[in-house]
């Protein structure tokens, strides 16, 4: 309120009891006292006419609303945060080399084996499709001679 320190009370006492008296002056500090409280009770009900007339206008409403939106909590914001750190602090744990969890084989030897798997159908492939080529270049040399492959020539020509 006031910056009114003690040593600026005690010199306003001692004016007023300079000026005023000590036989009246505690008839004037009663005065003071009255005073200051009924001004405090002026402000006091100007404060809740105002708090009145904000809850009519729905000003809290407003206010209220205002501070759930920005309220993180109700966002759900500290979930996504905590996600967000876990997921900064997780390390995947691989399995060293050599080691295995029970029943279970390393995926170094998983790997392999699927590697040969993989070769060894590539090579199938690759046989079966040397027989069948072999197979059409026969069946193309066993063809007449007169036969060629490719487009035949028109029988309805102009001769």
């Amino acid at each position: 309120m006031f910056d009114i320190g003690w040593t600026e009370l005690l010199l306003i006492g001692i004016v007023a009891l300079i000026v005023v008296g000590p036989k009246d002056l505690p008839a004037m500090f009663r005065t003071l006292g009255r005073f200051t409280a009924k001004a405090r009770n002026m402000a006091r009900e100007f404060q809740r006419a105002m708090d009145d007339a904000a809850d009519q206008a729905g000003v809290k409403d407003t206010v209220n609303d205002l501070k759930d939106i920005a309220n993180p909590r109700k966002l759900g914001l500290d979930r996504l945060n905590e996600a967000a750190d876990r997921f900064e602090k997780w390390e995947p744990k691989l399995p060293k080399a050599g080691e295995t969890k029970a029943g279970e084989t390393n995926a170094g030897e998983a790997t392999a084996q699927m590697t040969e798997e993989r070769a060894a159908q590539a090579e199938k492939i690759r046989k079966a499709m040397a027989e069948k080529g072999a197979a059409n270049r026969a069946a193309e040399g066993a063809a007449a001679p007169g036969d060629t492959p490719g487009p035949t020539p028109d029988k309805t020509s102009d001769a």
